[in-house]
């Protein structure tokens, strides 16, 4: 037999949380496709000094990582490996050990010293030959060095992808000191100056800008066009505001290219002299807390994929195969040529260095640049600038509709202040369908009434629905009644922000159309739900808020069943007919299991699953972290829940470990919601009124004939799309189960089973339907 193939692993510059997933799921990948799977202790010094810092890895040694933050491999800068004798003892190092695959999680720093050291590969082997290091025939099977990059850094700040491993639970860190800070600032009445991290990248202080309603940003790439200091005395307190808050990345610059200091800001807005703001002003650096605790579900679901995915990259890869890493693009993973990002990212540094900023702008990708003008409009909402024509200017319903999600309130307030800085008239429509159909007219305040400003500004960080929803669709509230209070409040198109049931409330608006002339107005709608169960798009607001929640509280779980350590927890997870919930946050928690309405449960497949579940503890002896659980969907089955999973698997194991049920309930809905659900609330938010401003005032015959007017705003891979609602009702959805035909995250699920070192099992019989059930009773197919 040929020798294992052997691919090793290191974490590179500076830490950052979700590394220690990576490391798990390529050490665990590696193992499952055949190989010996190796980490490098201490990073470039671990590949130099060799010995016991190259370790070969089982699968027992990376359990319970995915919760810790940091790297537990370790890392160190070397600064032997930027000379070639230390790449030359490297590679020496690598070849005694059999490695010639190699997958590095780190900045741009580290992986352009990992390509190098790809490329002086085949003369370092030579000089190893020649040095009498090693034989001919010794080196022959390592000739070819395959590298394949992970980017780990919490300023995300690599061009060519949208996130990196660490930035969320960096962004997730801001968002919650921030909202904290903004308190005590309300309560004063005073400014806060917050310094973020972000050197060369202002990614972390545009979203967390974002996500928080921050009054002013300040970042490396994008200096104002004007003094700063002029506009920041313009606008600190506009329209009665009790706070101020500017969030200042740490390489942050003016046009001039001159470096902004925290100090700098605090002394405008504190000064006293006749023309100053002479506000009550607090600097807060946050430092090293941006880096630190466990990671935020996206950093573990991103880490894990991009892990796995970097196995099957580095196995795949020839001699002639460009170095590359694995990248994020909206909603997909996918590889890239490493160089030509990190190329683009040192003249993005240049390019701010010289204070080309159209340039530096340019180098980042579209994600940030969204952000960044999202921003603007969620800050610049007073400017007259950019207003319509008073004849272009629409009055705009915004409806919440299903039950709370968080990134409602931001979706909300960011659409508010987009229709306000264009001159459109925003009005909220109170308690979805209900309350627009039974208390339109109520006195002193009616369901439908214009927003306030200062009231939605704040709104940014809240958790559920500011302007109230429920699950009432048009026709249960009377369709005719409905079309009749959109003419009457002379509405010229319809926000709708929510889950399946608003999805199916446009639906039905859609086909009362011809009954209704008054129905014929632009609508689309903003997915919100923790189910991600819309059709047309991959991802809705409160998931992640959702998933954050799940996840920790599976921590807090896991850590008690590995407390006693022979211990099986079945958690029940929210989500409806749609297992999305269940099988990421089972690849954030490392489920033993999951699962789910699409594929259902079966007495033969718990058997499959108990008999696993003895196995793993039989071969424990007494180890730590010996702690299972299993994620169950709420809906997966009519017969068997959580309850009744846990007493069979409690049954089944004869007093040689124990089994209990858990049910978080309405806990994982969340309070905050996340930095991520804040952040994609405000771009798509923005985004769905652009798309309905498009179509303008008196649009009644356009809108009969355009499949566009009725849509859905969703990320599908890599892009943000609208879909037609009447193609996604005919060809894209599932209306029994109340979800999409086709299940993009599905295959996540084997991802799971496969880290989980799950074995097969038999796979749950599908139900009769219809005659041929009733026919097959009766002995009669």
């Amino acid at each position: 037999m040929a020798p294992k193939k052997k691919v090793a692993v290191m974490t590179s510059g500076g830490d950052s949380p979700g590394m220690n997933a990576a490391v798990r799921a390529v050490v665990r990948t590696a193992i499952n496709m055949g190989c010996d799977a190796y980490c490098v202790y201490e990073g470039y010094e671990g590949l130099v000094r060799g010995g016991d810092l190259i370790r070969q890895m089982h699968w027992e040694d990376v359990r319970g990582w995915l919760s810790e933050g940091g790297t537990l491999i370790g890392t160190a800068r070397c600064k032997a490996f930027y000379e070639r004798p230390g790449r030359l003892l490297g590679a020496k190092n690598m070849v005694a050990n059999g490695i010639d695959a190699l997958i590095i999680c780190g900045g741009d720093g580290s992986l352009t010293g990992a390509d190098k050291f790809r490329q002086e590969w085949p003369s370092l082997i030579d000089e190893l030959v020649a040095n009498g290091d090693f034989t001919e025939d010794q080196v022959t099977p390592y000739r070819h060095l395959n590298i394949v990059g992970l980017v780990g850094s919490i300023d995300n700040d690599l061009s060519g992808t949208d996130a990196t491993i660490g930035c969320y639970s960096a962004l997730a860190r801001i968002c919650e000191m921030v909202d904290y800070i903004e308190a005590t600032a309300s309560s004063h009445s005073r400014a806060f100056v917050v310094e973020v991290m972000g050197r060369a990248s202002g990614w972390l202080a545009v979203n967390a800008g974002t996500a928080t309603g921050a009054d002013f940003v300040l970042i490396p790439e994008r200096p104002e066009e004007h003094d700063w200091k002029e506009k920041m005395s313009l606008v600190h307190r506009e329209m009665g505001k009790r706070k101020t808050i500017v969030i200042v990345a740490e390489g942050a610059r003016d046009k001039e290219g001159q470096k902004i200091t925290p100090t700098e800001i605090k002394d405008l807005l504190s000064d006293t002299s006749e023309n100053g703001l002479a506000l009550d002003t607090r600097i807060t650096t946050l430092g090293h807390v941006q880096r630190g605790g466990s990671p935020v579900h996206m950093d573990r679901m991103l880490a894990t994929l991009q892990g796995v995915e970097a196995v099957k990259a580095v196995l795949e890869a020839t001699p002639d195969t460009e170095t590359c890493f694995i990248a994020l693009e909206e909603n997909k993973i996918v590889r890239k040529p490493l160089m030509r990002a990190v190329k683009e990212t040192q003249e993005l540094a240049k390019a701010v260095e010289s204070k080309d900023f159209t340039r530096a702008l340019q180098l980042r990708d579209r994600e940030f640049a969204d952000s960044l003008k999202s921003y603007h409009i969620t800050t610049n909402v007073t400017v007259d600038d950019d207003k319509l024509p008073t004849d272009k200017r629409m009055r705009i319903g915004m409806i919440n509709v299903g039950a709370p999600a968080g990134g409602m309130n931001a979706a909300v307030r960011a659409a508010v202040a987009y229709c306000i800085s264009r001159g459109h008239e925003p009005v909220a429509i109170h308690n979805g369908f209900a309350g627009f159909a039974r208390h339109h007219g109520d006195k002193p305040l009616g369901a439908v009434r214009p927003f306030n400003w200062l009231e939605v500004d704040s709104w940014a960080s809240k958790g559920g629905s500011e302007i109230g929803t429920n699950r009432e669709l048009p026709e249960e509230s009377g369709m005719e009644l409905i079309a009749n209070l959109i003419e009457k409040y002379q509405f010229d198109a319809l926000f709708l922000i929510g889950g399946f049931e608003a999805f199916h409330a446009v639906a039905q608006l859609r086909r009362a159309r011809d009954q209704f002339p008054s129905l014929c107005i632009p609508m689309t709608l903003l997915p919100a739900t923790i189910s991600v169960n819309v059709p047309g798009s991959e991802y809705s607001l409160g998931s992640d808020t959702c998933l954050n929640e799940l996840v920790g509280y599976c921590d807090k779980i896991k850590q008690s069943a590995s407390a006693t350590r022979r211990r099986v927890f079945v958690i029940e997870c929210q989500g409806g007919r749609c297992g999305y919930t269940t099988v990421l946050a089972g690849l954030s928690v490392g489920a033993s299991a999951v699962y789910i309405p699409e594929e259902g449960i079966s007495l033969s497949m718990l058997h499959a699953d108990v008999h696993h579940l003895k196995e793993v503890f039989n071969a424990d002896r007494g180890q730590s972290r010996a702690g299972r659980l299993i994620l169950v969907n709420e809906k997966a089955s009519k017969v068997y829940d959580a309850k009744l999973i846990a007493s069979i698997i409690r049954e089944e194991a004869h007093d040689r470990f124990e089994s209990r049920e858990s049910v978080p309930g309405h806990v994982v809905q969340g309070n905050n919601p996340s930095g991520m659900d804040r952040c994609r609330a405000v771009r798509l938010a923005i985004k769905c009124i652009q798309h309905l401003e498009n179509f303008g005032r008196n649009a009644h015959n356009r809108v009969k004939t355009d499949p566009s007017s009725t849509t859905v705003i969703g990320i599908q891979g890599s892009e943000i799309v609208f879909s037609s609602v009447k193609q996604l009702e005919e060809t894209g959805t599932d209306w029994p189960n109340r979800r999409p035909k086709i299940a993009h995250w599905l295959e996540v699920r084997d991802v799971v089973d496969a880290l989980s070192a799950r074995p097969a099992y038999p796979k749950p019989e599908k139900s009769l339907t219809g005659l041929i059930a009733k026919d097959t009773k009766r002995g009669l197919a």
